[in-house]
C-alpha cells in the first residue's frame, strides 16, 4: 500500500511567471490512485496557485490544512481557514482561484476525479486547454498558447 504523508510533504515549485510562486506535488500519482487526483499546494505570501480557471469534466475540492488562502469564484472572493472544505463543480460556475493575500504561508489539498477528456477555460486569458489521454491539446501547434501566457 502506498501512502502519503501531508505534513512531511515537500512541494517543489512549478516554475510559474512572477505572481504564481505555489509549490506543489501530485498526490494521486505518488499512491497509485487512479479515478481520484490530489494535489498538495504551499502558495507563499502574495502569490497565486494556478490561473483562474474552470473545469468542463471534473469537479474540484478544496481542503484548506494551514495558513488562510483567499478563494476567488463567480461570486466574488471569501477567505478560509485551516479546516474550511469548498467544492468547484463542473462547468462555469466553478470558475476559481486561489492566492495567498496573507503575511504566512498556506497549505492546502486540492481533489478531483480523472474525467479522462477535459477542457478548461481560462476566463481571464480567454484561452482553453484541451486534455486527452492521448495529447493536451487538439489545436493546431501555431494557435496554441503555453499554460502561463496572458496570465
Amino acid at each position: 500500500m502506498a501512502s502519503f504523508n501531508v505534513d512531511r510533504a515537500e512541494p517543489a515549485p512549478r516554475g510559474g511567471p512572477p505572481g504564481f510562486g505555489a509549490a506543489a506535488v501530485d498526490i494521486g500519482s505518488t499512491i497509485g490512485a487512479e479515478h481520484l487526483g490530489g494535489t498538495l499546494f504551499e502558495v507563499p505570501p502574495g502569490e497565486k496557485a494556478t490561473p483562474y480557471h474552470w473545469e468542463a469534466a471534473q469537479e474540484e475540492w478544496l481542503v484548506v490544512l494551514s495558513g488562510t488562502p483567499t478563494v476567488r469564484t463567480p461570486e466574488g472572493e471569501e477567505e478560509l481557514a485551516p479546516g474550511d472544505l469548498v467544492v468547484f463543480p463542473a462547468g462555469p460556475e466553478g470558475a476559481h482561484q486561489v492566492r495567498n493575500a496573507s503575511a504566512a504561508p498556506c497549505r492546502f489539498l486540492m481533489f478531483s476525479n480523472r474525467a479522462p477528456i477535459n477542457a478548461i477555460h481560462y476566463p481571464d486569458s480567454a484561452k482553453t486547454a484541451v486534455r486527452t489521454p492521448w495529447g493536451r491539446s487538439n489545436f493546431p501547434d501555431a494557435a496554441a498558447t503555453g499554460y502561463w501566457e496572458g496570465e
